[in-house]
């Protein structure tokens, strides 16, 4: 009784001696077409190219082989592989909680955090959070979402309209930069700042402005209480 144990299968294509089949259709290094050759003629041009020979469409039949050299070609598929990781770009949608009669320094404050979401090139939901006699007061929770769009209308737009969800009111912020642009706008600039810290720093750089402390203040405290980021199908995420 044949029994399969479960072991990988091998997605690496079958080179030199491992290809097991008479005759081969070949692929010269250029790209050029030999045409059908024995295995062994194949193998033997593959020594006088110092290349190997690789089999490229083992369902073809004859089945196509190329002389390459197979090392660097699966160094510089590794390369493109990993590049093409590095720009990959992940969709996340942040949250930011606010409340209908938010004050003008907090408002401003996360205001500032759904920018930086938004230049980010990540998404936003916007939760306003009404409590005991708010909620007959849904206009305060809509207006609060108009006029935050309104501000951040340069860098973001409305993707879901503001919406009651039980005792909440929620929209989402789509942002205007793709998340690709957004990255590599970031690496330029870390790139910058990189090359101007290996050079001489002017006296007054040597510590953060007072205005920096009070930002990164800012932003450590609201980020621990009110900004959590939600799964990209839009549903909560619990802080």
């Amino acid at each position: 009784m044949w029994c399969y144990r479960g072991g990988s299968i091998s997605t690496e294509p079958r080179i030199n001696d491992r290809i097991r089949v008479p005759e081969v259709r070949l692929v010269g290094p250029s790209g050029e077409q030999v045409g059908i050759v024995p295995l062994a003629k194949a193998l033997e041009l593959a020594q006088e190219y110092d290349l190997d020979l690789v089999e490229v469409a083992a369902s073809a039949r004859p089945p196509v082989c190329k002389l390459m050299d197979y090392g660097k070609f699966k160094y510089e598929s590794a390369m493109k592989a990993r590049e093409a990781r590095k720009n990959q770009a992940h969709t996340v949608i942040k949250e930011m909680k606010l409340r209908p009669k938010i004050d003008p320094h907090d408002y401003d404050t996360k205001k500032g955090h759904v920018v930086r979401f938004l230049k980010q090139g990540d998404k936003v939901k916007i939760t306003i959070m009404f409590r005991g006699r708010e909620q007959s007061r849904p206009e305060l929770g809509y207006r609060l979402l108009q006029r935050l769009a309104s501000d951040v209308e340069d860098l973001g737009f409305i993707e879901s309209n503001p919406k009651q969800d039980g005792r909440n009111m929620i929209m989402v912020l789509g942002p205007h930069k793709k998340k690709t642009e957004a990255m590599a706008e970031a690496r330029e600039a870390q790139a910058a700042r990189k090359a101007e810290r290996q050079g001489v720093a002017p006296a007054d750089d040597e510590a953060p402005s007072e205005e920096a402390a009070v930002e990164v203040e800012d932003t450590t405290e609201v980020a621990s209480a009110d900004v959590t980021e939600a799964p990209a199908d839009g549903t909560n995420a619990e802080a």
